[in-house]
């Protein structure tokens, strides 16, 4: 989830791109713009169980050694201790999708943040949509309107979430200008 600024100027051929942070897309009937990020986690759910897998088989192994020479305490300890290990990894398994969409189609901005088990979805008419920082440029985001608000720009750095923020006004415009139309480059 890392990003680097470059003083990389564009050619004048290439035409530039509109979202640095969000995907555009036009289909023969409809402009999108969309919004992605996820958690930044240490891996993925396979390499989770792998990891504790391989724990349990050589814990369980060592200990199972010292148990044989007379060492029984050392046994109910490592069960402990991967019951422990167990439970941490569960807790970052249930985080591992943890994610943020945003997405304008149509007449409609859609927000949904994944936390865990818990789904947050709210539905924006763009035309009534503000986009504002929380507290400060680097704080979380906030969207509002109809009488609901939600925070994005949790999974992002809080140095991009102005970036964010302009992306955001940027395609809401474009939206209240038609939107389907290209956009100028």
């Amino acid at each position: 989830m890392s990003a680097s600024t470059s003083s990389f100027a564009w050619p004048a051929s290439t035409p530039r791109p509109t979202f640095r942070l969000g995907r555009e897309s036009k289909s023969e009937s409809e402009w999108t713009v969309g919004w992605v990020w996820r958690r930044n986690g240490a891996g993925a759910s396979r390499q989770v169980l792998a990891w504790y897998a391989a724990l349990c088989a050589l814990s369980l192994a060592v200990s199972s050694a010292f148990w044989s020479h007379g060492a029984e305490v050392v046994l109910p300890f490592v069960w402990v201790q991967l019951m422990l290990v167990g439970g941490v990894s569960w807790g970052m398994l249930r985080h591992a999708s943890d994610r943020e969409c945003i997405e304008l189609r149509g007449d409609l901005l859609t927000v949904e943040h994944a936390n865990g088990s818990h789904v947050e979805r709210v539905e924006f008419k763009p035309a009534w949509v503000r986009v504002e920082p929380e507290h400060g440029d680097r704080s979380l985001i906030e969207l509002s309107g109809q009488g609901q608000r939600i925070a994005v720009g949790r999974f992002i750095h809080p140095e991009q979430r102005r970036q964010l923020a302009e992306e955001l006004r940027f395609a809401l415009r474009r939206w209240h200008q038609g939107g389907t139309k290209p956009a100028s480059m």
